[in-house]
């Protein structure tokens, strides 16, 4: 298969496999337990990263590719490895994390603190696993998605932090060993 064509294949299975991690996503969150109070800039977080992930599709279908390593194989298929774990991870801990899931900095009522499954070692493996599928896809694509890597885990760690506040006044007791006995966002690393 020529190289253009398999980038448009690779490309098509990036973007059907996003959108329906999206659906999923959107899905799964009908069923999560009801929020306390929220200020209404922080609604539509989800679609935040979901328009995106859309916007990279966007410019690299408009021609704003930057391959790192044109036509190469195994960078596409690392970033394709990469991608596809880090969906993995996500969905994982999603289905993990049950009712108490919400959006980035969301305050649950009656919150359970989870901390086994993906949570054993990490305590925000859903947003490792979308930035690590974020990188996954800039190898395999475009190196433009690198750009939203970043952005989106400075959101997440400032989301993360905010919510670890809030659990740690939920859980006086017991969140502060978990988080001396986890990492934030890599395991064994932060």
């Amino acid at each position: 298969m020529p190289d253009d064509e398999c980038m448009h294949v690779v490309g098509l299975v990036l973007t059907v496999c996003w959108l329906a991690f999206w659906i999923f996503w959107l899905a799964a969150a009908t069923g999560a337990k009801a929020s306390r109070g929220r200020p209404a800039w922080r609604r539509f977080a989800g679609g935040r990263v979901a328009l995106l992930v859309v916007i990279i599709f966007l410019l690299r279908d408009l021609g704003f590719r930057s391959r790192p390593a044109p036509g190469s194989p195994v960078l596409t298929g690392i970033g394709l490895a990469l991608f596809a774990a880090g969906l993995a991870l996500a969905i994982w801990a999603r289905l993990y994390i049950g009712r108490n899931w919400g959006m980035p900095m969301s305050q649950r009522q009656e919150p359970d603190l989870v901390t086994t499954g993906p949570y054993r070692r990490v305590r925000h493996p859903i947003y490792s696993g979308i930035i690590l599928a974020l990188i996954g896809t800039a190898l395999a694509t475009t190196l433009y998605a690198l750009i939203a890597a970043v952005i989106l885990g400075g959101y997440f760690i400032y989301s993360a932090t905010q919510e670890e506040a809030f659990l740690a006044r939920e859980f006086p007791d017991a969140y502060p060993d978990y988080q001396h006995s986890t990492k934030m966002l890599v395991p064994f690393l932060f």
